[in-house]
């Protein structure tokens, strides 16, 4: 399996605070499976994010890990005006690796009326947005048809893996279960920030998933689509082009 998005660097932001805990959440993703990690802190007011540092803080967190899973560096993008303007002054400072792929966090309690307009000005500079955790989003949950709205514009749209296991409550997994109704979920990621209560754990998804579909789709928003992301490619199950 392949984890687009955890919060694995030791001290940067709301994630594992000591070396010896991110070492913890490597090998607990790794027993659980995980092949690949993309180390993806905070990109906001609270945490600034310096790309080249924690550059360097991953090539020490491989030594240290030694070959699984690997790891690839993101971020953790809030859409705020500010982050805006500097992704699109230099957008392969936010990136998935050297991809096109962005993780992109919306806010909890406003979403600007220009928000289509943005992520679609993103996509025709050859980005590909792709939307975090919707279903544990508020403003989002009232109305998920903009969700869709911005799948048909052309991004992609992340969940978190412990919506599915409960974790994030009734609405959160009734989210879920819409969007997977409306074939707008990519891809399943852990969203970890620790080995306890949000643990770097896919499996326990993926048999909710196997459940509630089948063993295709948790093939495809696991392993597939991900692992697409990590290496720059296109989406193999995609129910909208994307095109890089």
């Amino acid at each position: 399996m392949v984890d687009i998005h955890c919060h694995i660097l030791p001290g940067v932001d709301d994630g594992p605070r000591s070396w010896k805990v991110a070492i913890q959440m490597g090998k607990m993703a790794s027993e659980d499976g995980i092949e690949h990690i993309v180390a993806s802190p905070h990109a906001n007011r609270r945490f600034p994010y310096d790309r080249a540092a924690l550059a360097a803080l991953i090539e020490e967190l491989r030594r240290q890990l030694g070959r699984r899973p690997e790891l690839s560096l993101g971020c953790d993008f809030h859409l705020s005006y500010e982050n805006y303007l500097a992704l699109l002054d230099n957008p392969s400072r936010f990136t998935i690796g050297n991809t096109p792929y962005l993780l992109v966090e919306l806010d909890d309690y406003s979403l600007p009326a220009s928000l289509s307009d943005n992520l679609e000005e993103l996509i025709l500079k050859g980005l590909v947005p792709i939307i975090t955790h919707p279903e544990r989003n508020p403003l989002l949950r009232e109305d998920l048809s903009r969700v869709l709205k911005w799948v048909e514009l052309g991004c992609l749209v992340q969940v978190t893996a412990d919506s599915l296991t409960g974790r994030w409550g009734p609405l959160a997994r009734s989210a879920v279960e819409w969007l997977i109704k409306h074939k707008a979920i990519h891809v399943i990621a852990t969203d970890a920030h620790g080995v306890s209560s949000r643990p770097p754990i896919l499996s326990k998804a993926w048999r909710e998933l196997v459940a509630l579909s089948d063993e295709f789709l948790a093939r495809a928003l696991a392993i597939e689509n991900p692992l697409a992301i990590v290496r720059g490619e296109k989406l193999p199950h995609c129910p909208v082009s994307v095109s890089i």
